[in-house]
């Protein structure tokens, strides 16, 4: 069954544009609630999670409509972490978990994601079936069956004191500086307090949300901000996570990024040395750099791949029982600890490892030399399919050929945003370069 709303990670959109409005909230939260309660009784629950952004409070409404309507209990828990919702939906035994977020994206834009009662993201053949329900007249509850809707104030409470269970018991952070940049989103309060509690000394970056900054010039997808604190502070390392906190890049004490490959290569490594590492393997999605492949066969350990996007990684692991995997991009998942990606558990056990080895953060972040990876991304509008044009067809190819035996390329739709990504991978930065700039000016032409 295909899909037409939901993408790689739930539904997503500009905030009160198709399909990110009130009126497809209150519609998708009564297709999700009939789906996962069949009686029609308002014994059934929800929890709800958002980040910080302003149209959170519409979705948030809406949504909450839609699922009372069906005779589902919504439980709001306020802005926490993606993973915090997941953690949530399993432990408080609800039908359904719905975080509120379009994690990197600015402010301007929104989505809704969604968790199954295991806490684990739902699968595409179960969006497929809402979104059935979706296009139809969903069956409401009886008058009397007609859910509630309550605020739950510890639930960001019981985040933060998993999150610290997570180390081993008698570690402790005293002595380290750690710059926590939460992106003005959605672990703003989480992060800092964690770090703190376990006694790191903590400065904070991007914890004054309004509404409207998330993701703006701070977090993982402009680490430039925290750089400059950690240099300017001199602190051990920097954790910046995005505006869900799924996501998680390391600056080391010069204020040099890590991304998720040299994280997953360390964890990899550590894990598989303590042989807790699953089948000796990591799943990784098919935009991890080809050296942390090269890196995993070195120390006898295996790479798989899968399509982007951390739903797909979470699937492949467990489908295979694996307990390792992640993103480029920095979702780390570890299902030892959490059901999706964990910026702030996947910060914690780089600190673990800083603690355990004694070794500086700059030590651990260079686990291995990358391939040159070049990624370039051509915006398109709403209609236009400049991947099925002959030119581009044909460039790819041409492409492809050039690359045979010394490097690789992606081209490919991105699942949240109307763009086309092209990574391309090569030993020759100047081939690579090459390649990259006729791919992009193939593309443009055909919109």
């Amino acid at each position: 069954m295909t899909r037409k709303f939901f993408g790689t990670d739930g539904v997503r959109g500009q905030a009160n544009s198709w399909p990110m409005t009130a009126e497809m909230a209150l519609k998708l939260g009564a297709a999700a609630g009939r789906y996962f309660q069949l009686d029609g009784k308002n014994s059934h629950r929800v929890v709800i999670g958002k980040d910080t952004r302003l149209s959170c409070y519409m979705l948030e409404n809406a949504l909450t409509a839609g699922l009372t309507s069906t005779g589902m209990n919504v439980l709001l828990l306020g802005p926490v972490p993606t993973p915090a919702v997941g953690l949530l939906t399993r432990s408080m035994r609800a039908d359904l978990g719905i975080m509120i977020s379009a994690s990197h994206n600015t402010a301007t834009d929104n989505g809704i994601k969604f968790f199954g009662p295991d806490g684990f993201k739902l699968s595409d053949g179960v969006e497929a079936e809402i979104e059935t329900l979706l296009a139809g007249d969903v069956e409401l509850a009886a008058p009397l069956d007609i859910g509630r809707a309550k605020r739950i104030d510890d639930g960001l409470g019981r985040y933060v004191e998993y999150a610290k269970t997570t180390l081993p018991r008698g570690v402790r952070l005293d002595g380290l500086k750690v710059v926590i940049d939460c992106a003005n989103g959605a672990a703003y309060k989480a992060a800092p307090e964690v770090l703190w509690e376990l006694g790191a000394e903590v400065i904070p970056v991007g914890v004054s949300p309004n509404g409207f900054n998330i993701n703006q010039d701070v977090g993982s997808t402009k680490p430039r901000a925290a750089a400059e604190t950690v240099v300017s502070h001199g602190a051990d390392l920097g954790i910046c996570l995005d505006g869900d906190a799924d996501r998680v890049l390391i600056l080391d004490e010069h204020g040099r990024v890590a991304d998720g490959d040299q994280i997953m290569a360390l964890f990899a490594r550590r894990w598989a040395e303590a042989e807790r590492l699953n089948d000796g393997t990591l799943v990784a999605t098919v935009m991890s750099n080809l050296g942390l492949e090269r890196y995993l066969q070195g120390h006898g350990l295996k790479l798989e791949r899968t399509a982007v996007g951390d739903r797909y990684v979470v699937e492949r692991m467990r489908e295979r029982g694996l307990n390792l995997g992640g993103e480029q991009s920095g979702h780390i998942v570890m299902t030892d600890y959490a059901t999706t990606g964990d910026g702030l558990i996947a910060g914690l056990q780089f600190l673990l490892a800083m603690a355990e080895t004694g070794q500086a953060a700059s030590a651990l972040t260079r686990q291995f030399e990358p391939v040159p990876q070049k990624l370039h991304n051509v915006r398109y509008a709403p209609g236009q399919t400049p991947m099925d044009a002959a030119c581009v067809k044909a460039a790819i190819t041409d492409a492809e050929a050039r690359l045979q035996g010394c490097g690789r390329l992606l081209i490919r739709k991105s699942g949240t945003e109307p763009l086309v990504r092209v990574m391309v991978e090569c030993e020759d930065a100047g081939l690579m370069d090459q390649i990259v700039a006729g791919l992009v000016h193939e593309i443009e032409g055909a919109l």
